[in-house]
């Protein structure tokens, strides 16, 4: 619109007739000026914080690594070395009990007596019949050798003589089966008769355990078998607290169909007894040997995403790695994947994040570690 024709409208009466229209012009107006204030302000605002805020400061430590031995944890049970369940191999009632249940014998000592019923006569009368085809025998070989006898004459006093030997020993052989004796040195664990009982051939008649070894036996998983070795030395933690050195004896070459787990065996020296069987224990077995640093459970962090690791400086610069733990302790944790050295930061890690540019200061004691 040109000067003249808003000359002519004002001149006109135009806005002198509609005065209202006046004030709208101008509200309009005063909007577009301060909405164009205000995305000035918003342009210069960032740069302006930019300049003001304060880079963050935290304190480090530099660790070095050093070689640790990565080991795994394994759990399991005492039991005896040698366990035996004794048996009645010939039926007849209990004359005694010479052992206690929970009393140690050695080996040969007898546990148990069987009667021996007309087992004696019946050894009397084979060793009579034995005594008359040794005779016979000899007999029958001197006239064989003189050419008064035929050769079947001999074999049939041979086997005579053989038959009668055999009968002998068969009855010994049943005396010798009333007794119960300790096939090893060892403890009795039960005792299942009493005198007066009568037994049957396979009744149980005691449980006898060897307790001067012990065996644990524990699973391991596929991703170590390979790291262990027959002989290799493990440490045995007790419940109680006790710690004691065992050997690996035996490891298994075919995993559970189940768990894809070996089986393998701890054998552990128990000269004087005081270890029992089925106490629980944690078997600790060394892997390998690592690069690793030591640090506290307190410089450990969690990244946007939640993994837990270390926040390292690297050029003043926050960087974070995840953790590779090589190794727990009660003061601590080893971890691997650090490198030979490593600047960590010990203060102020849970106010920085990965990649974020920090005034760093040096950590000048021990207790500034622990302080939030």
């Amino acid at each position: 619109m040109s000067y003249f024709s808003l000359r002519s409208l004002l001149g006109g009466g135009y806005f002198s007739q509609k005065p209202w229209l006046v004030s709208f012009i101008l509200i309009i107006l005063l909007t577009l000026w301060l909405s164009l204030g205000s995305i000035n302000a918003q342009e210069q605002a960032p740069e302006k914080a930019a300049d003001t805020i304060p880079l963050a400061k935290v304190m480090y430590q530099t660790f070095h690594a050093q070689p640790i031995e990565k080991t795994i944890d394994l759990y399991g049970r005492t039991a005896p070395d040698k366990q035996a369940r004794l048996s009645s191999e010939i039926a007849g009632k209990i004359l005694a009990t010479e052992i206690d249940k929970g009393e140690k014998v050695t080996k040969g000592q007898v546990i148990a007596l069987i009667d021996q019923g007309d087992l004696q006569a019946q050894l009397d009368r084979a060793k009579s019949v034995l005594s008359v085809k040794r005779q016979e025998y000899k007999a029958a070989e001197s006239l064989k050798n003189r050419g008064l006898q035929g050769e079947i004459a001999y074999i049939n006093a041979l086997a005579a003589l053989t038959d009668a030997k055999a009968s002998v020993a068969s009855v010994e052989l049943r005396i010798e089966h009333t007794s119960i004796v300790a096939p090893f040195d060892g403890v009795v664990e039960n005792l299942f008769v009493e005198q007066g009982d009568f037994v049957g051939v396979g009744d149980p008649v005691a449980t006898l355990i060897d307790l001067k070894k012990l065996v644990i036996e524990a699973n391991v998983s596929e991703r170590h078998i390979q790291s262990i070795t027959q002989g290799q030395p493990a440490t045995i933690h007790f419940i109680q607290g006790a710690q004691t050195q065992g050997t690996v004896r035996y490891l298994s070459q075919l995993s559970s169909p189940s768990t894809n787990t070996f089986a393998i065996e701890v054998e552990v020296p128990n000269p004087n007894q005081h270890i029992p069987a089925g106490v629980s224990t944690q078997v600790e077995l060394n892997l390998e040997t690592q690069m690793a640093v030591k640090i506290t459970p307190a410089m450990l962090a969690l990244d946007d995403e939640g993994n837990l690791g270390v926040k390292t400086l690297v050029e003043n610069n926050v960087h974070f790695v995840p953790i590779q733990l090589v190794k727990a302790e009660q003061d601590g944790v080893w971890l691997t994947g650090l490198g030979e050295e490593v600047d960590i930061i010990t203060r102020g890690q849970g106010f920085v994040r990965d990649g974020d540019e920090v005034v760093a200061v040096k950590q000048t004691s021990e207790l500034e570690t622990t302080k939030p």
